[in-house]
């Protein structure tokens, strides 16, 4: 045997019994802390299939509650919104919400549902595109009575290039300036709805028909 395998055979004997001597050591320490690393492993993927499932199951419910609406089935179907409003699945709950809010506003309850609607935006746990829309369904239902600046403050940041709602912010605030007979104004949102290619094709004919009507107050002003 040369002398490096000889080196090589003593130093592998060092080794094992330097490791024999850890495991007798902290055996059972490491045995103790893999065990509870798998546990909390499973546990943690348990905690999320849970989830997912509760998640599924809401779902299902608010989906069922809108069939419900539209069945005639309205008492059933509200105590369903009011249970999914009030549960732990922020998601389904928010959108629980605005359906109360709808339902508030075509019963003719529009303080009830300008409530609910600024308790959504007012929420930071609920994703942002779904605030915004309250914000906008809010500004819907005040749009022949509120005064332009308050309209103009509680729709902020939402006329603007990229966001979801910029038509329906637009739409709302010439018709504010309709009221107001600030019929340059008006033209420019109108204007601002037709030219964007992104704007629904509901909202642009509205807006076109509304550039016809406003034409000839334009002139007459000029």
């Amino acid at each position: 045997m040369s002398d490096e395998s000889l080196f090589r055979e003593v130093d592998e004997e060092v080794r094992r019994e330097q490791m024999e001597k850890l495991w007798k050591r902290y055996g059972n320490w490491f045995i103790a802390f893999s065990l509870g690393l798998v546990v909390a492993v499973a546990a943690f993927k348990g905690w999320q299939y849970y989830q997912a499932r509760q998640a599924e199951a809401a779902g299902v419910s608010y989906i069922t509650a809108l069939n419900l609406y539209d069945q005639g089935k309205t008492e059933e179907a509200e105590l369903r919104l009011a249970d999914l409003a009030s549960g732990s699945q922020k998601g389904v709950a928010a959108l629980a919400k605005m359906q109360q809010a709808g339902i508030a506003a075509r019963k003719g309850k529009p303080d009830d549902a300008i409530r609910i609607y600024k308790a959504i935006a007012a929420d930071t746990a609920i994703g942002r595109p779904l605030r915004d829309a309250a914000r906008v369904r809010h500004a819907w239902l005040i749009v022949d009575t509120a005064k332009t600046d308050e309209l103009k403050q509680l729709l902020a940041g939402l006329d603007v290039a990229g966001n979801p709602w910029r038509a329906a912010a637009r739409e709302i605030l010439a018709l504010a300036a309709w009221r107001g007979k600030d019929y340059k104004t008006m033209k420019t949102y109108l204007s601002a709805i037709v030219t964007d290619p992104e704007t629904p094709p509901g909202a642009r004919q509205r807006a076109q028909i509304m550039l016809g009507v406003i034409a000839p107050k334009l002139a007459k002003k000029g």
